[in-house]
């Protein structure tokens, strides 16, 4: 069986606390995870950025090499892809 994504691992285990995730360049922030759960070597996960009202899913690409971010903003309609997960820190309490 293939390893899992060292990204959506780290996210996995600091579930339920509160990340420092980086996505792409533009996306920096604290988020919350409301879920997040694998399945076999697929992660996916869904959660909120702290300071706004939109929500992020998470999720393991095909070949398991990075970690997709999409956001919906309450009201919209859609999903709109914002990149991949860059790097990922728990936050001190």
């Amino acid at each position: 069986m293939a390893d899992l994504n060292r990204i959506a691992k780290r996210m996995y285990n600091i579930h339920p606390n509160s990340m420092h995730l980086v996505v792409g360049d533009d996306i920096e922030g604290t988020f919350t995870l409301d879920s997040a759960e694998f399945f076999q070597t697929d992660f996916q996960a869904e959660g909120t950025r702290e300071g706004d009202d939109a929500t992020y899913r998470f999720t393991t690409t095909e070949d398991n090499d990075a970690v997709i971010v999409g956001r919906q903003a309450h009201g919209d309609d859609g999903w709109q892809m914002v990149g991949k997960v860059v790097s990922v820190e728990r936050v001190d309490s």
